[in-house]
Order: C-alpha cells, then structure tokens, then sequence
C-alpha cells in the first residue's frame, strides 16, 4: 500500500469522530487499492463491492437524462450509521466511508474527504 494511501486512512481514523470503516475502490474493476475497518465484523471491502454497483447505478442514470452532471458523492443514512460514497472528480476511484451517527459529525466528515479526494487520482 502506498504512504499516501496509509497516511489517509489514518487521517481519517484519527480525525473523523465515529470512524468505523474506509476503503478507496476503482470504479471499472472493483479492484480495492486499501481498506481499513475499526470493527472486525465490518468489511470494508464488501461492502465497496455492493456500492459499487450504487455508483454505476447512478451513472448510467445521469448519463439516460442527458444530464451535463458528475457525481460527488452519495449520502447512505443507516438506523445508526452514515455511509459516504466520495466519487473522484473524474469518476475512476470512488472512497467509500463508514461511521457512526451518533459521534459523526458530516460536514467535519466531508471536509477532511475533500482534503484527499484531489490527491486519489494524482496518487494512484
């Protein structure tokens, strides 16, 4: 794994209040590039493979409307969870983060994501 691929996941395990999971998945393979979960019954990588298809769900969907339009991200809320999908701006990679509602704050959350998501493409 990269250092700049650890750096980001311990970023975010250190300043996201809720951490639970993350991982940084390419959209035309599924091919995960690094995963890192806080709760042992969470798979990060599972879980990327099953939004996955969200993501492409959602790009054809623009791309049906004939809209001019580029996904940021999609907000998933769960019972007691937030799931953030953080697609790269030219749609290759896409970050896929777990935390929890309670302790989550999500424009702290999406902050320190768009500190890294110019960097994926660049670094990967």
């Amino acid at each position: 794994m990269s250092d700049f691929l650890q750096n980001f996941q311990n970023d975010l395990k250190e300043n996201i209040s809720g951490f639970i999971a993350v991982s940084v998945t390419e959209v035309e393979t599924g091919m995960s590039y690094s995963s890192l979960s806080l709760d042992p019954n969470f798979d990060p990588e599972l879980a990327s493979a099953y939004n996955l298809e969200v993501v492409k769900a959602k790009m054809k969907a623009i791309n049906a409307l004939g809209l001019n339009e580029k996904i940021n991200d999609i907000l998933i809320t769960l019972t007691n969870q937030l799931h953030i999908i953080d697609v790269s701006e030219d749609g290759k990679y896409f970050i896929y983060l777990a935390v929890d509602s309670s302790r989550a704050n999500l424009g702290m959350t999406r902050a320190v994501l768009a500190k890294f998501k110019k960097d994926i493409v660049s670094k990967l």
